[in-house]
């Protein structure tokens, strides 16, 4: 049954009028009194640095648990999410000049990684509701150097995985996840993090599984695990039990420092005791808001395909700018002034970006410029007219939303239908002050 809210109809606050009200969002993260005497303890016996399972076991009881909410793959915990992911394409030894397919609409720490390993980012188009990598758009990208594509959950959306899985296997190469933003999430009934040949997730404290600054590495292949482990953890990790002889050889202390803190792994251990929880509460406040939104013209949730369960990180919109007669820009900025946190999260296509553009680049010294140079890339005006779109279409809020907070969703929905139903005045104020200036970008 809808619930939709009745528009209101007066005046703008971004016109003078009076705002509806600050939309405030429960408290998160938060802890466990549990959690924080645990991470306590750590600090009071000077657990300060963990560099293997042996030397701190509370990093195995992390790892367990994780592995156990990944369908019991491999885990290697590390110090961000960024970590994560360049341990995966190293675990896969993906590096060098490989090809590796991804999305160029997402955060750069999704893309950093592949550059971080001297491969080359390859980008193909999202879908236009969601953001999301497009799966037809990917086999017509794949080459001979091709080793993997690289697929973000974006917003805690999950990507199609039967299909991504299914064209990584006819062509055989590897597919990796980025869950960054996207835990629990789910694709008919399969979790996010559980198909890939490795994934990365953040669990920095604005995630939805949040400590202060950490993440891990999920895979099913026990040597991408200590491949993995070579690359950013003290020793590659060969104090603890199992790794492989053949490896052995090779280690040596010239590693990125991606270890995880004693004080985080408790605290990751703590947190998925409740995290299916504070996700049924984000689903629960998003099925609301769509109710509440039923009538709206202008600002539209993504339609999801049936079986997909995301955890909503963010709530991810998209504004019909030619419907509404005024630019995305200029609702945001009325939306703000009403009391409601909104962004574009995505500012521009990252091949747009300067920092990829060997040809013409004039900024301090990179060191993946030479790579993308020696394989002779052009990033320069790809077409990508989804992730485009999106960039002056899309408007991301806040959705921590993992407490009973009912009421604060009907003001969410109120100040959406109030700046809808005076879109008139905003053309009006549009025409005479131009498009507003900036939205506020994350």
């Amino acid at each position: 049954m809808s619930t939709t809210l009745a528009p209101a109809a007066t005046k703008l606050a971004l016109l003078g009028g009076t705002p509806v009200g600050k939309v405030t969002l429960p408290k998160f993260p938060t802890f466990t009194e549990k959690a924080i005497g645990r991470a306590a303890d750590m600090l009071r016996q000077g657990k300060l640095y963990g560099l293997g399972r042996k030397h701190v076991p509370e990093i195995g009881e992390a790892e367990g648990v994780i592995s156990k909410y990944h369908g019991n793959r491999h885990v290697l915990a590390t110090s961000s999410g960024h970590a994560a992911l360049q341990s995966a394409l190293a675990g896969l030894e993906i590096c060098c000049g490989d090809e590796v397919i991804t999305t160029p609409y997402t955060w750069g720490a999704s893309i950093s990684c592949i550059l971080h390993q001297n491969a080359i980012p390859v980008f193909v188009d999202v879908m236009r509701d969601t953001g999301l990598i497009d799966p037809e758009q990917i086999e017509s990208a794949i080459t001979p150097r091709t080793k993997a594509i690289l697929a973000v959950h974006l917003f805690g959306q999950p990507a199609n995985l039967k299909r991504l899985r299914a064209i990584a296997d006819k062509h055989k190469i590897m597919l990796i996840e980025d869950g960054s933003q996207a835990h629990g999430a789910e694709f008919e009934g399969i979790r996010v993090g559980t198909v890939g040949d490795a994934a990365g997730f953040s669990c920095m404290g604005g995630k939805v599984l949040a400590t202060t600054e950490a993440g891990y590495m999920v895979t099913p292949h026990e040597r991408v695990y200590w491949k993995g482990a070579m690359i950013g953890q003290h020793m590659g990790r060969s104090t603890d039990d199992g790794m492989p002889d053949d490896l052995k050889p090779y280690l040596d202390s010239l590693v990125y420092t991606y270890r995880v803190t004693p004080f985080n792994v408790v605290l990751l251990t703590e947190q998925f005791a409740k995290l299916d929880a504070e996700l049924s509460e984000r689903r629960r406040h998003a099925d609301l808001l769509r109710s509440h939104l039923a009538s709206a013209k202008y600002l539209k949730m993504p339609v999801f395909a049936p079986g997909s369960k995301p955890s909503f990180h963010l709530m991810s919109f998209t504004f019909d700018s030619d419907a509404a007669g005024i630019t995305r820009d200029t609702f945001a900025a009325a939306i703000k002034a009403e009391g409601l946190f909104c962004m574009g999260y995505v500012p521009s296509v990252i091949s747009d970006w300067k920092r990829l553009h060997w040809q013409d680049y004039r900024g301090p010294r990179v060191n993946w410029l030479s790579a993308l140079e020696a394989a002779k890339v052009d990033y320069r005006n790809q077409a990508l007219p989804n992730a485009r779109w999106r960039v002056d279409h899309a408007l991301e809020m806040l959705f921590d939303m993992v407490a009973p907070n009912e009421a604060m969703v009907a003001r969410m929905a109120e100040i959406i239908l109030k700046v809808e139903a005076n879109v008139d005045a905003l053309r009006d104020h549009e025409r005479t002050a131009g498009p507003a200036a900036t939205v506020l970008r994350k």
